[in-house]
């Protein structure tokens, strides 16, 4: 018998309130299949989709899925059938599943297909039951099928960052493109950087041992004439005792 979802007590600023401010850069551009007018918004919406799942960070022509693109150009899957696929797909799962423990990814899925921060720990701990009962495509699945989704998005808008002005502030939130694809623990975790003095002394050492082992032609010259002319010099000492000098 699967869990129920743990019950969670919703905000009712920003998101959940419908907004009445003046159109400008602070508001969402919404990208949807419904009003396309050529091949180039397609190209766009499918531009705009790999953003929000991706983020900036994972924007790379490696991470592309061709096949999904071409099944949603022949209108063969819809724009939420896009997004599962991105989600689920290996790029995804190697770059932001496999590099975070569930809440933290639990809270980067719910930026980026609900379109909206988490509302609480609470949030997180049920979404990441669902993570560690249902499996990544389970928790994928409910959130595309959740009642949420389907009011804002339906099955043919890119899902956005939904509101970012915030009551009393001039600007709004940060938008989550900005935001890192991995938490803390997972940065940890990181081979730390080498101090310039520390690279200094390996080069040096490293510089030391390959003369040992192959020294430079300038270097062997220098050496040999010194050989020699220390060898003079006792052989001319020498000379001068048995002299008597």
């Amino acid at each position: 018998m699967p869990i129920p979802l743990l019950e969670y007590a919703p905000l009712s600023q920003n998101i959940r309130v419908d907004g009445f401010e003046i159109a400008s850069d602070e508001q969402p551009r919404i990208y949807t299949t419904d009003n396309l007018l050529d091949a180039t918004d397609l190209d766009t919406l499918i531009a705009v989709a790999y953003r929000q799942i991706y983020n900036e960070q994972q924007m790379l022509e490696h991470h592309r899925q061709r096949c999904l693109e071409s099944q949603l150009r022949a209108s063969q899957i819809t724009v939420r059938d896009f997004i599962r696929g991105l989600v689920l797909s290996d790029s995804f799962q190697r770059l932001t599943f496999e590099s975070n423990n569930n809440y933290r990814f639990v809270e980067i899925c719910i930026q980026r297909i609900l379109g909206r921060n988490v509302y609480s720990d609470r949030e997180k701990l049920a979404w990441s039951i669902v993570v560690a009962t249902k499996g990544l495509q389970g928790f994928v699945d409910d959130l595309l099928n959740s009642e949420e989704y389907l009011h804002n998005f339906s099955y043919h808008t890119v899902p956005y960052q939904r509101r970012r002005i915030l009551p009393q502030q001039a600007q709004g939130e940060v938008t989550f493109a900005h935001m890192a694809r991995y938490g803390v623990d997972y940065r940890d975790k990181l081979p730390q950087p080498i101090s310039p003095k520390k690279v200094g002394a390996a080069r040096l050492d490293h510089t030391l041992w390959a003369w040992q082992k192959n020294p430079p032609q300038v270097l062997s010259k220098i050496w040999v004439g010194l050989f020699f002319s220390g060898m003079a010099s006792i052989s001319i000492l020498i000379a001068l005792v048995l002299l008597g000098f």
